[in-house]
């Protein structure tokens, strides 16, 4: 049988020939596919899966396969060390691994890669230990400018919410300027308790008066928050270690950016080295970073990454899925989390009354307006790009048609430009409109033209869904044509 295949991507394009090449089918490549065709042909005659049953893996059958998991991993920022021993661990895992007919090569050694993975990343994040004598304290330490200050308040209103505890927060922070007063701020919006600053108090005095305001009135736990450092200030590693030894607290997360690349290795050494962490929380995790980070500290520590800061507001803090983060490294996306983001953003009413129209075939530029907003509430579009599978191909085309949140900003501007009339009726749009909606919303007209463009091929489907009913609506799955602006073409 003769197929052809085009639009498949990386790893998973060379996963998809092995297994049509096991069925014996001839394959048309097409759409620059002959990269991912080539190793994947060399790699099914090797396994023989045409003429046994059962096959195991030699050494050569997966040396293809984990040069792109190589890649992949260093695309993710994953440290060199542990991308070394990340391979090694999965080849002596797959050498001599059995293989049943019905599951290629390929397949199997993503199996393998992706559950390698998991383990190393230490499974699901660990609970916060609260077990001890109240108030027990939690000691956050990091670099300056990973989000300490803000993770401190987060976590204390998860504490409050979620388990119940009367929390407490203290700065130990007196060389940032108003970082004491930032904590105040953040603990009055989060309703969470904080320890009033003393002008010249030392961060081991303040620690000292946190827990015995935290004894005298009751509190359960005490987040003490300690001035950013860099990993190379032996003099602020050393008050941090003083202020552990003073309050004996049953955590010491490292509170690390998710964009922190290379370093993550020296980053995590050192605080653990010096201060003794006993578990990680990364932040900007809903950024555009693909993890890398986690995998390289988590290596380096032995220590299990606890919690993930998914966003700005004092609620986005959630507990750590290995299985979701392996898959962002690999670039296998994560779909569930996009699911689960969509399902907190997305007004329900709303998503009712839309999916009315479109049974009904109806579609206006206000309509186009509310779904712009809403992608823009569910927060950084490069982040949320970087959820869905396949994505990392065209990183480089997504670059070239500037697609950012910038982009849906403009098209949204483009709309809320237009009067009620205009919106509810896209056809009384002439030239002269156009250019006083380019004028007033600080575009230009051929921007307006393709915002237009876009309008009325999603009109169009939303027609057609409405010709088909209920069973259209199901049919109609993924984001309509000319939802985002047009990509370059793959060359």
């Amino acid at each position: 049988m003769k197929v052809m295949v085009t639009g498949a991507a990386g790893f998973i394009g060379s996963t998809l020939c092995e297994d049509l090449l096991a069925r014996g089918d001839e394959i048309v490549a097409v759409d620059n596919f002959n990269d991912f065709y080539e190793p994947a042909r060399k790699r099914a005659n090797i396994a023989g899966f045409r003429d046994h049953s059962r096959c195991v893996f030699a050494e050569a059958d997966i040396t293809d396969a984990l040069r792109q998991v190589r890649v992949a991993l260093l695309e993710a920022d994953v440290a060199l060390p542990v991308v070394k021993d990340f391979i090694a661990a999965v080849r002596e895992r797959a050498v001599g691994q059995e293989v049943l007919r019905s599951v290629t090569p390929g397949q199997m050694v993503i199996k393998i890669v992706h559950d390698q993975m998991v383990e190393m990343l230490g499974g699901d994040g660990a609970a916060i230990d609260l077990a001890g004598t109240p108030p027990v304290a939690i000691l956050m330490v990091g670099l300056q400018g990973s989000g300490k200050t803000t993770t401190c308040a987060k976590l204390g209103l998860r504490l409050q919410r979620r388990d119940k505890k009367k929390v407490l927060l203290a700065s130990l922070d007196v060389f940032r300027p108003a970082a004491q007063q930032q904590l105040a701020v953040l603990g009055r919006q989060a309703d969470v308790a904080t320890v009033p600053a003393v002008l010249g108090e030392q961060p081991l005095a303040i620690a000292r008066r946190a827990m015995e305001t935290g004894r005298r009135e009751g509190f359960d736990v005490v987040i003490l928050d300690t001035a950013g450092r860099l990993h190379s200030d032996t003099e602020l590693m050393a008050e941090a270690a003083a202020v552990r030894d003073a309050v004996g607290p049953t955590e010491t997360l490292l509170v690390a950016d998710a964009l922190t690349g290379q370093d993550a290795v020296t980053l995590a050494r050192e605080f653990h080295d010096k201060v003794g962490i006993t578990g990680i929380v990364l932040t900007r995790v809903d950024g555009d970073a693909r993890g890398g980070a986690a995998l390289s500290m988590r290596a380096v520590t032995g220590r299990p990454i606890k919690l993930l800061g998914v966003g700005e507001k004092l609620d986005a803090l959630e507990v750590f899925q290995a299985e979701r983060v392996a898959g962002r490294i690999l670039g296998m996306g994560d779909v569930v989390g996009l699911v689960e983001r969509a399902a907190e953003t997305v007004d329900e009413a709303e998503a009712a009354m839309m999916a009315a129209k479109m049974a009904k075939g109806r579609f206006t530029l206000d309509d186009m307006a509310r779904q712009l907003s809403q992608v823009r509430k569910m927060g950084d579009i490069q982040g949320l790009l970087g959820m869905l599978p396949g994505v990392g191909r065209f990183k480089q085309q997504i670059a070239r048609a500037n697609v950012d949140d910038k982009t849906i900003a403009r098209q949204e501007a483009v709309i809320l430009s237009m009067t009620l009339a205009e919106r509810r009726n896209s056809k009384i749009l002439n030239a002269s409109r156009r250019r006083r909606i380019a004028a007033g919303s600080g575009t230009s007209v051929q921007e307006v033209n393709r915002l237009l463009k876009q309008y009325q091929q999603m009109n169009a489907m939303m027609k057609k869904v409405g010709k088909m009913g209920k069973k259209g609506m199901a049919r109609a799955g993924g984001l309509p044509p000319g939802f985002m602006p047009p990509l370059p073409p793959v060359r």
